[in-house]
Parts: structure tokens; C-alpha cells; sequence
């Protein structure tokens, strides 16, 4: 019997735009996929709130602390995408078919040197601050509606 992944749920989710001074976005290469950049993000952890998860997730991705961030937006709604088929029952046990986000927009207070990508579960193998252009492009095809989306409900923030 064939299971129908299309009725799998969303995995409940939030990501974070963490944006420098200028405006320009933090993201990171994943060490699982060369050439494929993303902002940090992670699943809820049950009794978890949305914006508790956003700055645990920054932490465990990238090490910076709630001390050297400011939360100046949420996305309006949540955002959904689907796993591409090659990944379908393959990733997080095969228990979701795709991820719904909240998204929270923070502003970085700190230094280049307060990131640290070395954290105890390394996500990402290298880092930088992008453009929205540069964001976009980048991305993984699966995500980009997503991360278009972003760029477009808080553009009024970015640089």
C-alpha cells in the first residue's frame, strides 16, 4: 500500500532575518549542501513559544545571545513550503511533508566576532551579510517563494 505523503502535516517552525546595521541579512552556508545559503531557522519545541524558539534557534546556529539582538518584526502570517519529492518521507522521519514558518525579523546589536558558527550542532560552514537580491538568489529553488515573500513584507527594514 502506498502511503499519501501529500496528507502529511507542516512541521511547526520559525526562522529568523537577522539584519546588521546596514540592513543587509545574515546568512549561511549549510554544511550539508555546498552552495546553498539560508538565515537561521528550526523547529518549536513543544510548550515553546514562536519567539522563544526564533532566539533559541540563533543560538544553536549561529551563538549569538538575546543581549545582542533587538525583535523589530514578525511575519503576518504563517509560511508554508513542501519538501521536494527526492526529500519527501526521507527527512525529519518522514513525519511532515514540508515546514510552516513564523518568522521574526531581529535587529543585530553586536560585532562580526559575536557570531559563532561553531556551536555544539554545526549547521553552516561559512557566513556572511547579504542583500535581499543576493538572498533570494541563493537560496534553495524549494525555499525561494518563502524567502520572497520575506523580502517583500519587510522591505520598509532592509537596506
Amino acid at each position: 500500500m502506498t502511503r499519501d505523503l501529500s496528507t502529511l502535516p507542516y512541521r511547526p517552525c520559525v526562522g529568523v532575518m537577522l539584519l546588521d546595521e546596514s540592513g543587509r541579512i545574515f546568512v549561511g552556508e549549510r554544511k550539508d549542501t555546498k552552495d546553498a545559503w539560508q538565515m537561521p531557522q528550526g523547529g518549536i519545541d513543544p510548550g515553546e513559544e514562536p519567539q522563544e524558539a526564533a532566539l533559541r534557534e540563533l543560538w544553536e546556529e549561529i551563538g549569538v545571545t538575546t543581549d545582542h539582538v533587538d525583535v523589530i518584526g514578525q511575519t503576518s502570517n504563517w509560511l508554508t513550503y513542501d519538501l521536494p519529492k527526492h526529500l519527501l518521507g526521507k527527512v525529519w522521519k518522514g513525519k511532515y511533508r514540508g515546514q510552516k514558518q513564523l518568522w521574526f525579523v531581529l535587529r543585530f546589536k553586536g560585532r562580526d566576532e559575536d557570531v559563532n558558527i561553531e556551536t555544539e550542532h554545526p549547521e553552516f560552514d561559512r557566513w556572511k551579510w547579504s542583500n535581499a537580491n543576493d538572498l533570494v538568489a541563493e537560496i534553495v529553488p524549494f525555499k525561494r517563494d518563502i524567502y520572497m515573500a520575506l523580502v517583500r513584507e519587510f522591505e520598509a527594514l532592509l537596506a
